[in-house]
């Protein structure tokens, strides 16, 4: 006769290394290998992990595209008295992946959510920035459009907790020239990349200066950018940034980007063609003896 299960289960949230498979905590070894059911972003990439670790958990797919059906129907496990873990590819899961989706449906219907705490990036890099670590306010991923990024740089630029950002390698140069149109190229940041791994590296400067190496150096890893908050002196280079495309275009040139990358992102920043900021170049050169 099978037992009646009156209690929901519990929903674990459960923390996975971010690179080193050595910062796994036992007690998260134990749990995953007690529960019946792992719900996770990647089965492939967490069955990597519980094979190294000698885990023999069943695992199922919950992730961004999957999390409107399969969500509900995680829930009505729990309900039935089973408890679940559910982990990201890497770091905690609910940050910047459905975990939190998943955590709020729980909670909506009185399920238990518990941490299984552990590694997570963000945290990591803020600590070795060199930065204020006292407030700090975490952004993630910006937007993908220009516009959008922009929007959530202006509204972050004036505040004067450390910023988070996650970005990917493809990404990092174009990120960070639209963190120096909104918040000024003179910010002081850090870049944490491959945090754990063998190849964990931090550079440290404004952000002017780390995107002239990244101009020079190819990207590679996953990047955390930590930025100083907004001071006086911040405050008064951001509103002081150029809006108009042709002192747009001189900025980025004066800090090392090319003619050409220049006229892009300028286009792609002011929302323009990059035909009519090359005719505003154009005519400010005409008018100019010297030119650009």
């Amino acid at each position: 006769m099978t037992e009646e299960r009156n209690e929901p289960g519990t929903l674990y949230l459960c923390a996975t290394p971010i690179g080193n498979l050595e910062d796994m905590t036992y007690r998260a070894v134990r749990m995953m290998s007690e529960v019946e059911l792992i719900a996770a972003e990647d089965t492939r990439h967490t069955r990597q992990l519980l094979t190294h670790f000698d885990i023999h958990t069943r695992l199922t797919s919950y992730h961004e595209h999957n999390k409107l059906t399969k969500g509900p129907e995680l829930v009505a496990w729990l309900l039935e008295g089973h408890d679940l873990i559910c982990v990201s590819d890497a770091g905690l899961p609910g940050i910047c992946d459905p975990g939190s989706h998943l955590a709020a449906l729980a909670i909506a219907q009185g399920v238990r959510v518990s941490p299984l705490p552990g590694c997570n990036a963000g945290l990591s890099a803020l600590i070795c920035s060199g930065l204020d670590t006292t407030r700090f306010t975490f952004v993630g991923f910006l937007p993908k459009t220009a516009k959008k990024q922009q929007e959530i740089l202006r509204e972050v630029c004036p505040y004067r907790d450390t910023l988070i950002f996650y970005e990917a390698p493809h990404h990092l140069k174009n990120t960070l020239r639209q963190m120096i149109v909104v918040l000024g190229g003179g910010r002081q940041a850090a870049l944490g990349r491959e945090l754990t791994k063998k190849f964990e590296e931090f550079r440290r400067g404004t952000l002017a200066e780390l995107l002239a190496y990244y101009e020079e150096h190819e990207p590679r890893g996953e990047f955390v950018i930590v930025v100083a908050g907004a001071d006086a002196e911040a405050l008064t280079e951001a509103e002081e940034t150029p809006q108009d495309p042709v002192a747009l275009c001189r900025q980025l040139m004066a800090e090392g980007v090319s003619k050409k990358e220049a006229m892009r992102q300028t286009a792609k920043t002011l929302g323009m063609s990059r035909r009519d900021v090359y005719a505003a170049l154009l005519a400010a050169d005409a008018g100019s003896p010297e030119g650009i």
